[in-house]
């Protein structure tokens, strides 16, 4: 860990971090003060974070890629590039669909109506008809469940059941005390009746209803209530609803020859949406696109891209409802489910609030942002995301901790809710921006991290909006946490397929803003495994350009070898040492970046561990079992190090190191013992290694290793 010296910041837009107005000198001040004070977290650990931390829908490090193909990556069959792109992005086909019609209107429901319902109506019918013979004795039935459970449609079939004429819905605005004044003969339905704290449902409400519905021969009620409403002293029948699969059978058996619906079941498109837990109404559009299908109206990629359109228009849905039927705070949450999807539920509701704020302060900013602190429900708020609440450990930086988590149950929620709010409602931009700001510089790296994802899947949807409003600022300030937020978010951008990332930070890399340029040498060592040869060619002339200073950043130097060691230890280091080697003697500052950056990644151990097998000591003994030349190249950069005056002590230094892990482990031993022959060419590199084993203390003042004088024996004499 190192501290970053403070320098002058260049003029800044008005606003702070937390995107909160203030003088432009002001900001700056404060910003070059907390630089000077901030720890910087090395390339391997921020790695580690980027990994452990970056959300399922996108998978840092499987290089599962956007472009309709994959590598090395699960990702169920869809890419996410396919989720937000597929439907109304850069140009492409546009799908849209309209689920369901609207159930609060007033007025008598036609006999067809109800006769079409109960034609693919599907229920337990044990439990239905229980619900049934309750309604009949008590003519009042109070039915709650989640919206687009199936609710309504229950209500019509319980009184379609008990065989009354007419049915009459009732204005879902009544006040709960005018309920017995609009009843008569017949049967009656109010849908989703409107409550609140000051006209909650009343036990009295549904007596005096009773009441008048006695006095006709055959009259009922059934109202239905979401798990959210006022109530009081009210006995609620929790509607259970039958399954997706259950309703489109059903509604395929009306639409559809039955000798067709077995192979439409079958179909993949079928099972991978039902695999998605889609509403009923979804289930049941999807059965009239199905038999648009059978009958050649439609195409398979038709059926295959359903799934998608239903959830876009879910998630369109939400954010196109009005303040009374879905609150602002409620849509803040959905925001951020979005970007800590898979993270622990009480971290996403603290900071679904944060957000809350900041959108408000955009709706008013003459008013002070208010947050309730208590009065919400947590099964509640996740049945109204489609989410979900389970256990499981999260990644710390000192190991698992047990944690509830919550997700959508769809993973491809968070992609096309990003990209709906982005660019469908603008005028949440600023609260958004100053909400990722604030959480750039979050303490908790699953913050953070979870930051930059967001703004990368803002930059696939938006690129020059998303690097001017957050990237651009991020990568320009003097603060650490801020660039490795950008650095973060160009290299999971890139990881979506959002194109020109590879150009700007290739600008970057050499340009005169020592800040952009760190920004970019950190994301090369993060992106290059996919390049490793641009990569490192980037880094040589980021190299060279420094050796032409008088004074050279030694920040940006650090960072130099520290890319090169993530590229040697990741996927693509068999083409990086191959590279280190070829451009090993062109020049001064790239033989020190070079030998730099290999002397650092050979300090890294499996899982980090004090006393771990070396990692490139790893690398070498495969090569060397599966005759691969990168086994040459690390002989080679040793001999290069060791042989240096410039960087001779610290090699030995990690030789020493490494024969210290040979002394407590037999695999590192064998390695290393195949490893000092082949650095051996002169009596110089030989008389450098004798002298290193003879010589070496013990830890901690110890007898000198045993494992040194074994490695001794295997030293070529002439």
């Amino acid at each position: 860990m190192s501290t970053e010296a403070p320098e002058a910041a260049p003029p800044q837009p008005a606003g702070d971090s937390e995107g909160g107005e203030r003088p432009e000198s002001a900001a700056g001040a404060e910003e070059t003060a907390e630089a000077g004070d901030e720890q910087v977290q090395d390339a391997w650990a921020a790695r580690r974070d980027l990994a452990d931390h970056t959300p399922r829908s996108m998978r840092f490090g499987a290089r599962t890629r956007f472009d309709g193909g994959q590598v090395d990556g699960d990702n169920h069959g869809i890419t996410a590039g396919q989720i937000v792109g597929d439907v109304t992005i850069g140009g492409k086909t546009e799908v849209h669909y309209q689920f369901g019609t609207s159930t609060h209107s007033a007025g008598e429901v036609p006999e067809a109506t109800l006769e079409r319902l109960a034609s693919h109506f599907v229920a337990d019918r044990p439990a239905f008809e229980a619900l049934a013979e309750s309604l009949r004795t008590k003519r009042v039935l109070v039915l709650s469940g989640a919206h687009f459970s199936g609710r309504r449609t229950a209500a019509l079939m319980l009184l379609h059941q008990l065989g009354v004429s007419p049915v009459r819905a009732l204005d879902r605005s009544v006040h709960p005390s005018e309920l017995a004044r609009q009843l008569g003969a017949g049967g009656h339905l109010v849908c989703d009746l409107i409550t609140g704290q000051d006209r909650p449902l009343r036990e009295a409400d549904l007596l005096a209803a009773r009441d008048k519905l006695a006095e006709q021969d055959a009259a009922y009620l059934v109202i239905t209530v979401d798990p959210r409403a006022a109530l009081e002293d009210i006995e609620v029948v929790e509607w259970q609803p039958p399954s997706p699969a259950h309703v489109l059978e059903a509604h395929l058996r009306t639409l559809v020859p039955a000798d067709d619906v077995p192979a439409l079941l079958a179909l993949p498109a079928v099972k991978e949406f039902l695999g998605r837990g889609h509403q009923l109404r979804e289930a049941a559009a999807y059965a009239r696109e199905l038999a648009r299908y059978a009958t050649g109206q439609a195409q398979g990629r038709d059926i295959e891209r359903f799934s998608l359109a239903a959830l876009e228009s879910q998630v369109q849905e939400w954010f196109e409802q009005a303040e009374a039927s879905l609150h602002l705070r409620d849509k803040s949450f959905l925001v951020a489910l979005a970007a800590f999807d898979g993270g622990p539920y009480a971290l996403t509701a603290e900071l679904s609030d944060l957000l809350y704020g900041f959108l408000q302060k955009t709706e008013n900013p003459h008013l002070p942002p208010t947050v309730p602190v208590f009065g919400t429900h947590i099964g509640k708020r996740l049945q109204l995301a489609r989410a979900e609440r389970y256990r499981e450990d999260e990644h710390t930086e000192w190991g698992p901790v047990p944690q509830w988590m919550a997700a959508f149950q769809d993973e491809r929620a968070p992609l096309v809710l990003l990209r709906e709010v982005w660019t469908g409602h603008p005028s949440a931009r600023p609260a958004l921006v100053a909400w990722l700001r604030r959480l750039a510089t979050d303490g908790r790296p699953f913050v953070r991290t979870r930051a930059a994802a967001t703004v990368a899947v803002l930059a696939y949807t938006d690129l020059p909006s998303a690097m001017a409003l957050v990237i651009g600022p991020w990568a320009a300030s003097n603060r650490f946490l801020p660039r490795q937020s950008a650095a973060f978010s160009l290299t999971l951008a890139h990881d979506l397929g959002t194109p020109h990332v590879p150009r700007i930070i290739d600008s970057w890399c050499t340009g005169d803003d020592w800040r952009l340029s760190w920004v970019a040498i950190r994301a090369h060592g993060l992106i290059g495994p996919e390049r490793p040869a641009q990569a490192l060619a980037a880094l040589r002339a980021a190299a060279r350009r420094q050796a032409g200073y008088e004074e050279p950043h030694e920040i940006l130097l650090e960072e130099l070898a520290a890319s090169v060691q993530l590229l040697i230890l990741s996927t693509g280091g068999h083409t990086a040492l191959a590279e280190l080697v070829r451009t090993l003697r062109d020049d001064r500052a790239v033989f020190d970046l070079a030998v730099n950056g290999f002397l650092g990644a050979c300090l890294h151990t499996g899982n980090d561990e004090p006393y771990g097998r070396p990692l490139v000591l790893d690398l070498f003994a495969r090569a060397r079992q599966e005759q691969d030349a990168a086994a040459a190249h690390i002989a080679e950069l040793w001999r290069a190090a060791l042989g240096d005056l410039g960087h001779t002590e610290p090699a030995l230094e990690v030789l020493r190191n490494w024969v210290l892990t040979a002394d407590r482990d037999q695999a590192t031993e064998w390695a290393l013992a195949a490893l000092l022959p082949a650095l051996v060419t002169t009596a110089p590199e030989l008389a450098r290694l004798d002298h290193l084993l003879r010589t070496m203390p013990g830890e901690d003042g110890a007898p000198p290793p045993p494992a040194a004088g074994r490695l001794l024996t295997v030293l070529p004499r002439a």
